[in-house]
């Protein structure tokens, strides 16, 4: 595959960018605090052949957990601070690269600005001699972009990762990567070129966020990729499924098994993909509240087959950082907490339910939808 000419970046020992082979990595989904456990995953996933691993770090405490992780693994390991960028420090002596959201630097030291934050955190980065990420999701856009393109999310998320990539360079930094993702295929391939047609410089890391349970987030994952690296598009590559623990492995394998697919010229064919029901799942990772939240995508699915020729989104989401915004735009969305569900209809709640009650709630909801859009039609 010809490639964009991106830049090296390196992340540890290995090389993103600037020509080096595709990386494919993916996330761990235990417990960070519990160390045997993730020790144990980050094992399974290098050894199906992840080249970087990423673990969740929301506290000081699973920040302690990492110096441990980092002592027995040697694999690139990637951390995501997501909501708690105030704990880069904490974890830079143990990682190879830090992924920052750009959206929700707002919510935390409100006194400072978010020159003021990135900043901090180039410096954490250069003193500990690791790589950034920006990392920009469709559905935690910085709100002051979303005020300046109120009619245009796309816009809004490519000028928010333009703003953070000039910040960072200004600063004298460019060992970073990009990433910019949705759960719409359609739209990660339109954000990701549309983003390389300004900045073909920088290296990028490709995924379709919340992409769901296989095969179907396989085939998202694949749409969007095949589109992309077959234009030159892409640096590294993430497949994010939701899946139980024991099987986290199957990311990389499949997304070893698109870029096989994509470099013999193998391009799958699914007609009508995408025109029905649509069930959006964010991938299993340290921060679900309740390992639950799987096995409940699972009976989603399941329930709400008969709907599958409904043009219907229904997103489930497994804890705090997906579950507010990224169900907003889900006609049906359920955010999962510890022993509770909030079931949403676009941004509006419906109410809090408990895991074994809640999908009959659910179906109440998607029968009176479809009722709804059937009374529009005739």
């Amino acid at each position: 595959m010809e490639r964009m000419p991106t830049r090296r970046v390196r992340i540890g020992q290995v090389q993103v960018g600037g020509g080096a082979p595709i990386v494919v990595q993916s996330m761990c989904a235990t417990k960070t605090t519990d160390i045997d456990a993730t020790v144990a995953q980050v094992h399974q996933l290098a050894a199906a052949g992840a080249g970087i691993v990423r673990i969740a770090v929301d506290n000081p405490k699973e920040a302690a957990a990492l110096k441990e992780i980092r002592a027995q693994t040697t694999v690139a390991l990637s951390v995501d601070l997501q909501e708690n960028y105030k704990i880069a420090d904490l974890v830079a002596p143990y990682v190879d690269k830090i992924r920052y959201n750009p959206g929700h630097l707002h919510h935390i030291e409100k006194s400072k600005t978010i020159p003021q934050k990135v900043a901090w955190l180039v410096q954490v980065a250069r003193d500990h001699d690791i790589a950034l990420r920006i990392g920009v999701n469709c559905g935690s856009v910085a709100p002051a972009f979303l005020a300046k393109y109120p009619h245009d999310a796309m816009e809004a998320l490519i000028q928010s990762t333009l703003y953070h990539c000039q910040l960072v360079e200004d600063l004298g930094f460019d060992r970073f990567v990009v990433s910019l993702k949705d759960s719409d295929p359609a739209k990660v391939v339109a954000a990701n070129r549309r983003f390389a047609q300004v900045r073909p410089d920088i290296p990028l890391h490709l995924g379709v966020t919340e992409a769901g349970l296989p095969p179907d987030g396989i085939i998202k994952s694949r749409l969007a990729f095949e589109q992309l690296l077959a234009s030159g598009i892409g640096d590294t590559i993430r497949v994010s499924l939701t899946l139980p623990n024991e099987r986290k492995h199957e990311e990389v394998l499949a997304g070893f098994q698109i870029l096989a697919d994509v470099r013999q010229g193998r391009f799958i064919s699914v007609p009508g993909f995408g025109s029905g029901l649509n069930i959006i799942a964010c991938p299993s990772c340290s921060r679900v509240e309740n390992e639950k939240f799987v096995e409940l995508a699972e009976q989603v699915k399941a329930l709400t087959a008969y709907a599958k020729e409904h043009r219907i989104t229904i997103a489930v989401m497994g804890c705090r950082v997906n579950g507010p915004g990224e169900t907003d735009d889900a006609d049906l969305g359920l955010w999962c907490g510890p022993t509770m569900v909030n079931l949403k209809k676009k941004n509006r709640k419906i109410g809090t339910f408990r895991y074994d009650e809640v999908l009959a709630r659910l179906k109440d909801e998607l029968d009176r939808l479809i009722a709804e859009r059937d009374a529009l039609v005739t």
